[in-house]
């Protein structure tokens, strides 16, 4: 009875596509990775402006990024029963808060104000990405709707470090921060008009993250997808000195190499989608297989020029295409507790991000890309290891 009646509700709710709200949430993710990686490229005029150094600068990233684990992690205790297009909305007025509190910032500790604050945003609207995408489309529409939220992820990637660094140029760095808030009001507006009410249901499952663990299905989904990204920042971090030692990359060329990438990653998004509605954990499996084979391949062509923008090129195609592939695992193993894993995966996810990049720098200082490279091949043919023993558990839990 109870079963029939959720089902009865679902459909009430979602009885269309409602891609409208789709497309709405990819254009607020756009906005919130660009106001995430927006001090890449301005680090020099913030540090010069607010008279700080340009380390203390970088530390913009890293509280947003400590934020947003601390936000994945309890938003979906906090939140409780709060109409879920409330919170979005309530987040997207987060970030106009952190982009105005940022461009008028008159001091280092309310610019970092401004930055916990975009952290809060991210972490809030990531967990909720999967949970939200199963109420707003059909389910064998989920995995769609996931790729389409992550295109807005990919083109800020793609541009937002040499937007900012041409904003920043044009109207200051203020100025740049400040470009970000019309197009979170933008992108309030577009959700209230087209997101739809999605009350927060009484489910069997548990708010605490922590207890998900207990399925193995879950704990090695999670190991997986946190050593994923571990191994591929540990490389992707360091590609640009890579480029510039081993490949002799000029800035022009360097900047065409990464755009590349960029646009690669934003094709793999749109692509991926058809690859997981035919196999989702043989897609898992192999994205970190390929990555591990590139990293290698990176090592073996020491730097010539042309082979190494094409398999950087592959490495975006498949790099920002797997997220998507994780987020429908999660809808797929977590249907009654998507937003307590969803939080749970950001916030492995950032903490892996962290570790790739600060182990990958320790290697890169005492050995040079090759070291480099070969760890984060190793740590990618563990995931997809990882990923198998996912698959057997989920098989094991079907019986």
């Amino acid at each position: 009875m109870q079963l029939q009646l959720s089902s009865e509700t679902a459909e009430i709710e979602t009885p269309a596509a409602a891609w409208g709200a789709v497309f709405a949430l990819s254009l607020g993710a756009f906005a919130l990775v660009a106001s995430e990686f927006m001090p890449v490229s301005l680090l020099t005029p913030i540090a010069a402006d607010l008279g700080i150094s340009e380390g203390q600068a970088g530390q913009a990233i890293s509280v947003s990024g400590a934020f947003a684990v601390l936000t994945s992690l309890f938003i979906a205790s906090v939140a409780g029963r709060i109409d879920r297009k409330a919170l979005l909305l309530a987040l997207t007025g987060v970030v106009i808060v952190s982009g105005t509190i940022v461009a008028i910032a008159p001091n280092y500790e309310i610019f970092m104000v401004g930055r916990a604050f975009i952290g809060v945003a991210i972490g809030g609207f990531w967990s909720m990405s999967a949970a939200t995408a199963m109420r707003l489309v059909p389910e064998h529409l989920v995995s769609r709707a996931l790729a389409i939220f992550n295109g807005g992820n990919a083109l800020a990637t793609v541009i937002a470090a040499p937007l900012g660094s041409f904003l920043g140029g044009l109207i200051g760095w203020r100025g740049a921060f400040l470009f970000v808030v019309p197009i979170a009001a933008i992108v309030f507006v577009w959700q209230l008009i087209s997101l739809p009410s999605m009350r927060s249901e009484t489910r069997s499952g548990s708010a605490n993250v922590f207890t998900l663990l207990k399925r193995p299905v879950v704990a090695f989904g999670m190991a997986a997808v946190g050593i994923f990204f571990m191994g591929q920042f540990a490389l992707f971090t360091y590609i640009r000195p890579f480029l510039e030692t081993a490949a002799h990359a000029g800035v022009s060329t360097l900047s065409l190499m990464l755009l590349a990438m960029g646009v690669a990653g934003f094709i793999g998004t749109t692509l991926i989608g058809g690859f997981l509605k035919e196999g989702l954990y043989r897609t898992l499996i192999a994205i970190p297989l390929l990555m591990a084979a590139i990293a290698s391949a990176l090592i073996a062509v020491s730097g010539g020029l042309a082979m190494t923008a094409f398999l950087l090129g592959v490495w975006g195609l498949f790099a920002t295409a797997a997220p998507v592939g994780w987020w429908t695992w999660v809808a797929e193993t977590l249907p009654d507790d998507a937003e307590a894993g969803g939080g749970l995966m950001v916030a492995i996810v950032q903490v892996a991000i962290t570790a790739g990049a600060v182990v990958g720098g320790l290697l890169f200082d005492m050995s040079g890309y090759k070291l480099t490279f070969a760890v984060s091949a190793v740590l990618l043919l563990a995931a997809a290891a990882l990923a198998l023993l996912t698959l057997r558990s989920k098989r094991a839990d079907l019986g």
